[in-house]
């Protein structure tokens, strides 16, 4: 493992305080052997940032991280996501300026290990693309997520 020095916060251009010094990252993983497709979503332990709100395994990208790398190993260190069963489809970003949050959108056949493992997560759940938006959300995925679904369902068409 490289060097950790993403965690901290930080204030965008917009005035609103993230956490990630370099950005911040997630896994938004698509599961493709079921009827419809679901989607992963995890339950925020009350301590961490937007704590008791679903949403999805992610954290800070270290310096040496792109997105992808920086998703795969939170999705891992949270979920217990095995990386080698991911297929990453797309990339979406939330720019604001001085700091970004980028969602990698990648499917799965099968449940890719998923798993709480570690204490950041208090639940895992594969939800219903279609039923996402009834969950109380983190702030961030509830402000993007008419536009997140917009490109699962592209990627699912491609």
């Amino acid at each position: 493992m490289g060097l950790r020095d993403g965690d901290g916060w930080v204030f965008c251009a917009c005035g609103n305080r993230h956490w990630g010094l370099h950005g911040a990252a997630g896994l938004l993983l698509v599961r493709t052997d079921l009827d419809a497709p679901h989607v992963l979503l995890q339950l925020r332990a009350a301590w961490t940032h937007g704590g008791g709100t679903w949403a999805l395994p992610g954290g800070a990208l270290d310096s040496h991280e792109d997105a992808v790398a920086a998703a795969k190993r939170e999705a891992e260190e949270e979920a217990g996501i095995s990386a080698h069963m991911v297929e990453v489809r797309a990339i979406f970003s939330d720019d604001h300026g001085t700091w970004r949050y980028d969602t990698v959108i990648a499917h799965t056949h099968g449940d890719a290990g998923a798993f709480a493992a570690n204490a950041e997560s208090d639940d895992l759940r594969w939800v219903h693309i279609d039923e996402v938006h009834e969950f109380d959300l983190h702030p961030g995925l509830r402000s993007s997520w008419t536009e997140l679904s917009r490109h699962v369902h592209l990627t699912l068409n491609s």
